[in-house]
C-alpha cells in the first residue's frame, strides 16, 4: 500500500521539543513558525518518561495540546514514538536491558540510544508506547506521519551481553538453515582450532586475546544491523495498524562517521525514506559530502524524493570544534540537499536548549532569538523552499552509477587487511569527486542492482562481492556498458573468502589482468605514473591477460608494470585502477572514462566553482545552480526558462547566479 506524505509543496522545519520550555512559550513558537514559513515539525522524539510516567501508565494531555495548537496553525506533525531515549524508570524495573561493551562492562542509563536490541523487555516496552501512541492518535488530523525511533544504532549499535548472545546464535541458525557445519565452513572455523560442535559454544565477538575471525566479525555486524532493523519494523507494524494510511519513516544517517546499518535492507520497509546529515567543520568542501550523501539517499529511495530530516542551522555541538556557518551557507547547503532529490528540509532543533547535552547545538531560533543571522536565513529559506512547490515529486536522471555495499565497507575495514589506510568511504569519495566537479549525475547501486539503465558503472571499492554480484557487474560490460573497478576489489567472497588463483579475484576474467603480489605503500609515500602524475595508497603487480596498459609505474618496486588497464570485454570495456592515482591524474582518466562511455554532465558549460544537478519532472526539468566559489556566474539556459527562486524569465537565454548564491531554473523538457 503507497503510503504519500501529504504535505503541499517541499516540506519544512525541524524538531520540536515543547517539553523543554514552559507552556507559555509554545504559542510564541507556533507564531514564529508561521512568520518562518514552518509546515511540518518533529514532535515527541524524546518524551518517553513524560508520556508513561510509570510501567503501563501513560499521559497523552501535553501531547494533546502540542498536536491541537499545531493544526490550530496549519503546522503538520511528524510524530515519533519515543524509543531511543527509555526511562530510568524502566531500567530500574529492567536492569538486564542495558547494554554490555565488547570487554563485559555494563553502561548505564542517563542518555540516549542505552539499551540492548534483543531485550526483550525492551521490545515490550517499546512497542507497549507505540501501540498507545497509535491508538491515541490515529485520527488526528496534524499527524500526517509517523517517526519511528530516532538514528537507530547512532550510538549503540552492539550489545554484547548473555541475551545478544541468544539472539545472534538464533540469527546464525536461520542464515546457515540449522546447520553448524555450513557455519564452521563460512567462517573458516579450521583456522586457530575455532571448530563449534554446539550452537552454544558460539559467542559475539567480544574482546579477545588476538585478531578476531573476520567472518565471525562480519556476520555480527549484518546481525546487528538485522536485530535494530527487527525493532523498526516491529513498531512500524503497530502504527500501520492503527493508522494504515499514513506513512512512516525513520531517519537514516548516510554520512561520514557512520556506518553501523545497512540501509539496502532498511529502505524498502519504509514509505519514505530520511536522512540526517552534519557537516565536518574540518572539511574544507563540506559541499562535496552533502552532494554524495544526497545521491545515496535518493539511490536508497530508488530514485524517488526523499526528506532531509535533521541538519544544522549552523554549529554542530558534538564537534570537537563547533564552527558557525559562513555567510549564504545555510542557504547552499539545504538547496543543495533539495537538488539532489529532497522534498523536505528539516532541523535539529526549533528552538535551542537552554539546558542538557545539546544545548551548544544551533537551531532555526537561536540563543539570541529572532534578532539574529540565524533566523533572517531561515526565514529567507522558507520563502525560497515556498517558491520551489513545483519541485516536489520531481527525480534525479542519471547515466552513471557507482556500486556502494555495506558488507564490502565491513569487511574492507576488518583487522588484518594488507593496508590499514584503505577506507571505503574515503576512497570512493575519491572517485565521485572529480564526477561530481564536472557536473556528472551519479546514482549509487548495489552489486545486483539492475544496470540497464547506466552506460557507466565504476566500483571503487568493493573489496567482498558475492557471485551474482561480480556476474551482474561483469554482465554489464559484456552488453556494452563501461565498468571501472578499483584496487581490492572482488578479493573475497560473501564469507571473507579469498578467491583463489590470482587478484582482483571475481573481477579477473572481466578486466583482463592477473595479480600475484600486493604492494600497499606506506603513509605518504607515493610512487611516478607515466604522464607526469603520482600514485599513493596501493600498487600491485599486475600483469596482462588480454587487457592492454594505459598507465604504468616510473619508479620503484613495480617500475614498468602496469597501473591502469583497459580491456575490452564482451560488447563493452572493463577498466581497472591498480592504485590510487593523485586527484587531477585521477580526475582526466575518469574524464576519459566516462566520455568513452557517452555519459554528459547534466550542463554542457558550468564554470568552476558552480555546483550543477537536474531534478526531472512529468512537464520540466529544474537545473540548480549553486556557487561555492564566491564569484557568481553567467549560465546559460533552455529557451523559456525561468528561475524559481526570483521568478524571472530567464533573459537572453541565461542566467546570472551570484556570487554564493543559488539559481533554480525550470526548463522545458527536451533540452
Amino acid at each position: 500500500m503507497e503510503r504519500p506524505l501529504n504535505i503541499p509543496g517541499i516540506a519544512y522545519g525541524g524538531d520540536y521539543n515543547p517539553e523543554q520550555w514552559p507552556e507559555e512559550v509554545w504559542a510564541e513558537d507556533v507564531r514564529l513558525m508561521a512568520e518562518a514559513g514552518v509546515n511540518m515539525v518533529s514532535v515527541n522524539i524524546f518524551s518517553w518518561a513524560l508520556l508513561e510516567p510509570s510501567e503501563g501508565v501513560h499521559d497523552f494531555t501535553r501531547l494533546d495540546r502540542v498536536l491541537d495548537l499545531l493544526h490550530a496553525h496549519g503546522i503538520a506533525a511528524d510524530l515519533a514514538t519515543p524509543t531511543a531515549a527509555p526511562p530510568a524508570w524502566f531500567f530500574r524495573a529492567h536492569p538486564e536491558a542495558l547494554p554490555v561493551d565488547r570487554y563485559g562492562r555494563g553502561l548505564s542509563y542517563g542518555s540516549r540510544q542505552t539499551f540492548c536490541p534483543s531485550s526483550p523487555a525492551y521490545r515490550e516496552a517499546a512497542l507497549r508506547i507505540a501501540g498507545a501512541l497509535g491508538e491515541r492518535y490515529a485520527g488526528h488530523p496534524a499527524v500526517v506521519m509517523w517517526h519511528v525511533h530516532n538514528e537507530y544504532g547512532c550510538h549503540n549499535a552492539e550489545c554484547f551481553c548473555d541475551t545478544s548472545a541468544q539472539a545472534f546464535r538464533r540469527w546464525l541458525r536461520a542464515r546457515y538453515g540449522d546447520d553448524l557445519a555450513a557455519l564452521n565452513h563460512a567462517w573458516g572455523t579450521a583456522f586457530w582450532s575455532q571448530w563449534y560442535y554446539d550452537w552454544d559454544e558460539i559467542l559475539p565477538p567480544r574482546a579477545t586475546g588476538a585478531v578476531p575471525n573476520p567472518t565471525h566479525r562480519l556476520d555480527w555486524r549484518r546481525f546487528c544491523s538485522d536485530e535494530l532493523l527487527s525493532l523498526c519494523t516491529a513498531e512500524r507494524e503497530v502504527l500501520a495498524r492503527a493508522a494504515p494510511t499514513v506513512p512512516a519513516t525513520t531517519n537514516f544517517m548516510v554520512m561520514h562517521n557512520f556506518d553501523a546499518l545497512d540501509y539496502w535492507r532498511w529502505a524498502p520497509e519504509l514509505d519514505i525514506v530520511s536522512n540526517d546529515h552534519y557537516l565536518r567543520s574540518t572539511d574544507p568542501e563540506s559541499e562535496i559530502d552533502i552532494a554524495m550523501s544526497g545521491d545515496v539517499v535518493r539511490s536508497l529511495a530508488g530514485g524517488r524524493p526523499w526528506l532531509l530530516m535533521e541538519h544544522s542551522t549552523g554549529a554542530v555541538n558534538w564537534q570537537p570544534v563547533n564552527r558557525a556557518k559562513k555567510a549564504g551557507e545555510l542557504r547552499r547547503n539545504a538547496l543543495a540537499h533539495v537538488a539532489r532529490g529532497a522534498d523536505g528540509i528539516a532541523y535539529f532543533q526549533w528552538r535551542a536548549a537552554k539546558a542538557g547535552a545539546e544545548q551548544w547545538h544551533s537551531a532555526m531560533l537561536p540563543h539570541a532569538g529572532t534578532d539574529s543571522a540565524i533566523w533572517r536565513d531561515v526565514v529567507a529559506l522558507g520563502a525560497d523552499l515556498a517558491a520551489l512547490a513545483e519541485v516536489r515529486g520531481s527525480t534525479g536522471t542519471a547515466e552513471t552509477a557507482i556500486v556502494w555495499d555495506w558488507d564490502a565497507r565491513w569487511a574492507l575495514e576488518l583487522p588484518s587487511q594488507p593496508s590499514e589506510q584503505v577506507r571505503f568511504l574515503e576512497l570512493t569519495r575519491s572517485w565521485y569527486e572529480p564526477l561530481w566537479r564536472a557536473g556528472v549525475a551519479v546514482d549509487f547501486v548495489r552489486p545486483d542492482a539492475d544496470l540497464t539503465a547506466y552506460r557507466l558503472v565504476l566500483a571503487p571499492s568493493l573489496y567482498l562481492v558475492d557471485d551474482a554480484g561480480a556476474a551482474n557487474l561483469t554482465a554489464f560490460a559484456e552488453r556494452g556498458g563501461t565498468l571501472a573497478v578499483g584496487f581490492h576489489s572482488g578479493a573475497v567472497d560473501e564469507n571473507c573468502h579469498v578467491r583463489l588463483g590470482g587478484y582482483p579475484g571475481a573481477f579477473r576474467e572481466a578486466l583482463g589482468v592477473r595479480t600475484d603480489e600486493l604492494f600497499p605503500l606506506l603513509p605518504g609515500e607515493t610512487v611516478g605514473l607515466n604522464g607526469g602524475g603520482t600514485a599513493s595508497l596501493w600498487s600491485e603487480r599486475v600483469r596482462t591477460a588480454g587487457a592492454e596498459p594505459v598507465t604504468s609505474y616510473t619508479d620503484g618496486p613495480l617500475t614498468g608494470v602496469p597501473a591502469v588497464t583497459r580491456h575490452a570485454h564482451g560488447a563493452g570495456a572493463a577498466w581497472y585502477l591498480a592504485t590510487l592515482p593523485d586527484p587531477h591524474t585521477l580526475a582526466a582518466l575518469l574524464t576519459r572514462i566516462r566520455e568513452e562511455a557517452g555519459v554528459r554532465p547534466v550542463h554542457p558549460d558550468v564554470p568552476p566553482g558552480v555546483e550543477a544537478a537536474r531534478r526531472r519532472g512529468s512537464e520540466a526539468d529544474y537545473l540548480f545552480l549553486i556557487d561555492h566559489g564566491g564569484t557568481g556566474a553567467e549560465v546559460a539556459v533552455a529557451a523559456g526558462a525561468v528561475e524559481l527562486l526570483t521568478g524571472e524569465p530567464a533573459a537572453h537565454g541565461s542566467v546570472p547566479v551570484p556570487p554564493g548564491g543559488v539559481a533554480v531554473v525550470r526548463e522545458p523538457h527536451g533540452r
